[in-house]
């Protein structure tokens, strides 16, 4: 395998390669082809979803010499360029750490000068909502009356703390959380490439952990490798190495609720957190389980919708769990588990708020 990180080696070259976000891919493009470029864009969204891979690939879209629709040839100059990390034209800076009035006004220095080589002179800033207020209103005069040859792309993960004035000067794009099936899907391509012998369940875990980001799912996988670089990959590795709680745990401790024995359920907790399993990890595993369990309590139809990923066996299990749930009852024990996972934080025996929320649970009529 290559030294270079998944996630950078993998970065998609162009628009088909890009997974997620048909929406704006789709919108983009088409502006694109039509040559209806506008001064200025907003990406917002969760971590890991693609925004500054689009703004890169939008840039360099726009300044292609060969381009095909809208997908750049990656074989002219101006492509080549920007695959090496060399055009001096586009301009990335990280506003978390570049948010200060100075570093703003040097870009409107920068911005009067037309680009040295490429048609456009782009400037993506990342984490643009870190912008100090100085900088935030400095930025604005240059978006008022940008060069005709200036594009610039705002990524943000908090688009609530732009400035509107701001906001309103840009095309405002809505970066949503990736599917577990469409993070499964680069997850496997990039194993296919690189020769990797990894169980189907192992990905499925990876995807869950990464929370809908892509990258933190990639960064999760280099993590694996480094871990297991020559052996075949199971579950079980993925579950030790991340931490992870074994669903199968959670669902038997569930039937213990079920079946209100407070004697068995102490006693398989304890079972367990003697073999070492982490009981905040643990708690936050029970209560995202009984969450869905009460979701399929109110439809089980949606049981490909909330457990992706899971065994037939485990979602047919789930079903027959929530057949046996009083939902009432059910919100009153997710709401005690929630309460005792905070607790736990302080707690000076940190598995007591634990078994006191499965002791009350048991009790409730």
């Amino acid at each position: 395998m290559s030294n270079l990180v998944l996630y950078r080696k993998y970065r998609p070259q162009t628009f088909k390669d890009f997974i997620g976000q048909k929406h704006v891919v789709q919108t983009i493009t088409n502006e694109i082809a039509s040559g209806m470029i506008s001064h200025a864009y907003m990406f917002s969204g969760h971590r890991g979803t693609g925004k500054t891979t689009l703004a890169r690939l939008f840039a360099k879209a726009i300044n292609c010499q060969n381009l095909k629709g809208s997908e750049p040839c990656n074989k002219c100059p101006s492509c080549l360029e920007i695959n090496g990390g060399k055009a001096v034209d586009i301009i990335e800076i990280d506003a978390a750490s570049n948010r200060g009035i100075d570093e703003i006004r040097s870009i409107r220095e920068g911005i009067k000068f037309a680009p040295n080589f490429l048609k456009y002179k782009v400037l993506i800033l990342d984490e643009a909502h870190q912008l100090s207020k100085d900088a935030a209103n400095a930025l604005l005069k240059i978006l008022e009356e940008p060069p005709s040859y200036a594009v610039f792309i705002l990524a943000t993960t908090e688009a609530h703390k732009m400035i509107p004035t701001i906001a309103s000067r840009c095309q405002r794009f809505d970066f949503y959380k990736l599917s577990f099936d469409e993070v499964v899907e680069k997850l496997s391509f990039i194993c296919k490439k690189e020769g990797i012998d990894i169980e189907k369940e192992a990905l499925g875990l990876i995807a869950s952990s990464s929370e809908g980001s892509m990258r933190d799912a990639e960064g999760t996988l280099n993590q694996v490798l480094n871990f297991l670089p020559d052996t075949k990959i199971k579950a079980e590795d993925v579950q030790l190495l991340l931490g992870l709680v074994d669903i199968n745990l959670v669902v038997e401790l569930t039937d213990f609720l079920i079946k209100k024995d407070k004697a068995g359920a102490l006693k398989f907790l304890n079972e367990n957190i003697e073999k070492g399993v982490d009981i905040p990890e643990f708690t936050k595993t029970l209560i995202d389980y009984l969450r869905k369990l009460l979701i399929l309590k109110i439809d089980s139809n949606l049981i490909n919708s909330v457990m992706p990923g899971e065994t037939k066996e485990v979602g047919e299990r789930a079903k027959k769990q929530a057949e046996g749930l009083v939902e009432e009852n059910l919100k009153k024990t997710l709401n005690l588990l929630l309460d005792a996972d905070n607790k736990s934080k302080y707690a000076s025996i940190q598995q007591l708020p634990l078994e006191l929320a499965l002791i009350e649970s048991i009790g409730i009529e």
